[in-house]
């Protein structure tokens, strides 16, 4: 059964309880629907109450392109998510950068004059600074802290188990094990204490939870990355112990229940362009990019909109001078529409979330 945040009147969160409690609540008045980013359904007290809570853990299986997040307690599995990375789009958006703003700085020397006499700019400040993280890699980061800092303002976290990756022998590098340092030392921490687990710990925790894994790392499904985040999330709860030779034991209880199951990525909306790939004909560029419309709207804004009688929901994508367009969660269009036939939801929070097939679990440990 599934398990419905819980936010104090405070604002501080509370453990979850089940959604035949809230919604008596709800009847009751004692709670309001709490709105978030994550656009879970979750409830906030309007009376006061206790504030104790149990133990509740996070557990970050990383990726490339794809990371997996399993938020655990020692009785249920509260959510699970399965992220969908910006790796390639911010890589390719920074390729295709470089190569304008060579041809800018092309058009802009006149190469047959003497190289002391032509039009190169000197460097203003000493901006090549050590150990910093490369744009794709940091945005990949940034969208896995993103996700855990606003599930520590829906669940009591208090623990963060984070699997990392080490490079041994003659082994390849990993892009993943860019970063790594920065989420378990800086960023993370900020949140909760942050415990690291290396792969095949996580290999041993998932077959020993019996939780079936999908080698396809691009299906969007609880099996591919989500469960290695409840394998590591259970970390918090198991303990395993080991005498002399292969014999051991796990100590300690932990129960895999069902829970949502969340699709996230960030909407890939293009920033705005102040230079094109060829100059323009008069010196008078095309709108490109952006996030603001013409019509009290915003990329990535969720919205609602009607059509021949039919009702559509998707998320703001562009806009002509009397249209709207309107794409799904693939961020393929599904139509434009009227600007006066548009209705806000929620005002885009930089994050796009679609619920998918439940997270299923009934293992007792």
């Amino acid at each position: 059964m599934y398990r419905v945040p819980v936010i104090s009147k405070k604002g501080k969160p509370l453990m979850p309880t089940k959604p035949s409690r809230a919604r008596r609540w709800l009847k009751e008045g004692k709670v309001v629907i709490h709105k978030n980013d994550l656009q879970q359904f979750a409830v906030q007290l309007t009376v006061d109450s206790g504030e104790e809570t149990q133990p509740v853990a996070v557990g970050i299986d990383p990726g490339k392109h794809y990371s997996g997040i399993g938020v655990q307690s020692g009785q249920a599995t509260l959510f699970t998510a399965h992220l969908e990375l910006p790796f390639q789009k911010v890589k390719d958006r920074m390729e295709q950068r470089a190569m304008m703003r060579r041809g800018r700085r092309g058009r802009r020397i006149n190469r047959k004059l003497p190289f002391n006499q032509r039009a190169h700019r000197q460097k203003r400040f000493d901006n090549r600074r050590g150990h910093k993280l490369p744009p794709s890699i940091k945005a990949n980061r940034q969208l896995e802290y993103r996700v855990v800092k606003e599930l520590s303002q829906l669940f009591p976290i208090c623990s963060i188990v984070y699997e990392i990756v080490k490079a041994r022998g003659d082994k390849g590098f990993s892009p993943v094990m860019v970063g790594q340092k920065v989420m378990t030392e800086k960023w993370l921490p900020q949140i909760a204490p942050v415990t690291t687990k290396y792969g095949w710990e996580t290999w041993s925790r998932r077959e020993f939870l019996g939780l079936e894994k999908d080698q396809q790392k691009s299906n969007p499904s609880p099996a591919t990355h989500a469960v290695d985040g409840v394998a590591l999330a259970s970390h918090q709860f198991l303990t395993y112990r080991q005498i002399k030779g292969d014999r051991g034991w796990h100590e300690g209880r932990v129960e895999i229940t069902n829970a949502p199951f969340l699709v996230i990525k960030r909407p890939p909306v293009s920033r705005r362009q102040l230079h094109l790939m060829l100059p323009a004909q008069g010196g008078v560029r095309r709108k490109y990019g952006g996030t603001i419309t013409r019509h009290n709207f915003r990329k990535g804004d969720y919205v609602e909109a009607e059509r021949k009688g039919s009702i559509y929901r998707g998320w703001v994508s562009g806009d002509t001078k009397s249209k709207v367009s309107i794409s799904n969660f693939d961020w393929k269009r599904i139509a434009q529409f009227s600007k006066n036939k548009v209705e806000l939801l929620q005002r885009s929070t930089g994050l796009i979330c679609k619920q998918e097939t439940a997270f299923v679990g009934a293992t007792r440990c």
